[in-house]
């Protein structure tokens, strides 16, 4: 079988990864594009790059990355030197990639003519002539295949050494290692469980394949190669920071720094000391020179996460950075200059802010050039909460150096089921616990979940079938969020610096919480 097919509608040309000097040998295949593996780069473009690196090295016309779809039985091409078509698929054992992948061993073909391995329906597709082939399997840590590495015509030569054979082997057994780190392994590994989930994927460490969350990618890819400044919106834990590294990583200034600046875990009294830096005797104790974040990212990335707890004297001040690119630092009157990118994230109603007075106007609208609205998890659906959560419990079991435990099918109709108010963060810190503390299975007993109605929590698009005790009826998000973070304070004894901790969010946005709720402020 063999046709073309497109992995996830519109094909989208991104800029290349890194220059680097091209690989002459095996150790420098993965050295030049190692730091990349645990970032958040585009995975096809990653792949791609790998397979060009590949391909110089072996001294090959050119490459191809297979990789094994379980529930279908194929082989599908997902990072190749194919101008004529898009993707091909063959079945297991079928030509000399399939083969490979069925039987465990690597295949040297130094002439196709009459070999029967060989499958020439894919020369007579794309038009291009294989003159000497040479394939072997790509296996993961318990030896299980899951993909093949094949490199075709070798040039300067009539057909691939046994060398040429060794070469390839430990460069695939490298490959086989570093994509097992990727997000888009633990995906081929979902799609062994549920074979009627295709294998998708977008962007490493970025787990969902929703139509909303498909909407983000497609903004991203259009945002990232560009200096264009990005606000991105969304309640606490949707994933903003990741979406902020995403679109640097896979931009031109990947190779320079990406600085955080978290305004909500910040007094206002530093913040403006944090971004901009301070000269010598700006205030005591400022015996020295310090720059501040704008300087330490030069060339790079800014993120300013929780921008609208930025105090308003330092608004108009990041508004002139965003104008001109210069500013002072505190106490001094020297212009310093940077070549900046920004990257802006909030989970407060800016333009309510403005209206209010609390947000220049002027700095809202220069933030906003791109914007993007991440979905809460509830509205993702049930596909992709299993996803996460199938995703964090690998994730989890491997950080904590744990066999990776199995997801019970009540404690996974629970999950898909609950309405996740701290969204994709909790939903994390929830299986965590779980893996941590289950005996080879999560149970439902396992989550450290409230017991509440599931008709209330059931995401859109899902119907809830069970009842848990104790039902509180339909509730306002607001309501869910207001217990969950009481119910966190009251189990730290009040300690609003540890209730902060276990929520992930800023010190100063528990604070303005509680006062919402009407806790006074600590003496």
């Amino acid at each position: 079988m063999l046709y073309e097919c497109y992995g996830g509608g519109t094909a989208f040309v991104l800029p290349p990864l890194p220059t680097m000097p091209q690989p002459t040998d095996v150790s420098q295949v993965l050295l030049s594009v190692g730091g990349l593996v645990g970032r958040e780069v585009d995975l096809d473009a990653f792949l791609q790059t790998l397979v060009d690196r590949i391909a110089v090295t072996m001294q090959a016309d050119r490459g191809t990355l297979w990789l094994l779809d379980p529930a279908r039985g194929e082989l599908f091409s997902r990072a190749a030197h194919l101008p004529e078509v898009s993707q091909i698929r063959v079945k297991l054992g079928q030509g000399v990639a399939g083969h490979v992948a069925k039987v465990g061993e690597p295949v040297s073909v130094p002439d196709p003519r009459g070999e029967r391995l060989f499958f020439a329906d894919i020369d007579r597709l794309t038009g291009y002539k294989t003159t000497s082939l040479l394939a072997v399997p790509l296996r993961d840590s318990e030896g299980a295949i899951y993909g093949v590495l094949q490199v075709l015509n070798r040039r300067g030569s009539d057909r691939f050494t046994e060398e040429d054979m060794e070469r390839l082997t430990v460069i695939a057994a490298q490959v086989g290692t570093a994509l097992q780190s990727t997000s888009l392994y633990q995906e081929l590994k979902r799609a062994k469980d549920q074979p009627q989930a295709p294998v998708g994927y977008f962007f490493n460490r970025i787990i969902g394949e929703s139509p909303q969350l498909k909407s983000i990618y497609r903004l991203v890819q259009k945002a990232a190669p560009t200096d264009a400044t990005v606000l991105l919106r969304g309640e606490s834990g949707c994933g903003k920071e990741l979406f902020a590294r995403a679109i640097h990583v896979n931009g031109p200034r990947r190779d320079k720094p990406f600085v955080k600046v978290d305004c909500a875990a910040l007094p206002a009294t530093l913040i403006e000391n944090e971004l901009f830096g301070h000269e010598k005797g700006a205030f005591t104790g400022a015996d020295h020179r310090v720059p501040g974040k704008f300087e330490a990212a030069d060339g790079g990335t800014v993120f300013i996460d929780e921008i609208g707890e930025l105090p308003l004297p330092v608004q108009g001040k990041l508004l002139r950075v965003l104008q001109d690119r210069e500013f002072e630092r505190v106490g001094g009157t020297q212009t310093v200059k940077v070549d900046v990118r920004i990257v802006a994230a909030t989970n407060r109603d800016l333009a309510k802010m403005v209206s209010e007075g609390k947000f220049r106007e002027d700095l809202y609208y220069r933030i906003k050039v791109v914007e993007m609205v991440l979905p809460p998890l509830r509205e993702r659906g049930a596909e992709d909460i299993e996803r996460l959560a199938r995703h964090f419990v690998a994730t989890a079991a491997k950080r904590h150096r744990l066999k990776q435990p199995q997801l019970s099918a009540v404690a996974l109709e629970r999950l898909r089921t609950y309405r996740w108010p701290g969204n994709v963060r909790e939903l994390e810190n929830c299986i965590e616990s779980a893996v941590v503390l289950c005996e080879g299975e999560i149970l439902e007993e396992h989550l450290p979940m409230p017991t509440m109605d599931r008709a209330a929590s059931a995401p859109s698009g899902t119907e809830a079938t069970t009842v848990a005790t104790a039902p509180v009826g339909l509730m306002p998000l607001a309501e869910v969020e207001r217990q969950h973070i009481l119910r966190v304070l009251e189990a730290v004894k009040g300690n609003r610096t540890a209730a902060a901790k276990v929520l992930e969010i800023g010190r100063n946005t528990l604070a303005r919480k509680l006062k919402e709720y009407g806790f006074a402020d600590e003496a």
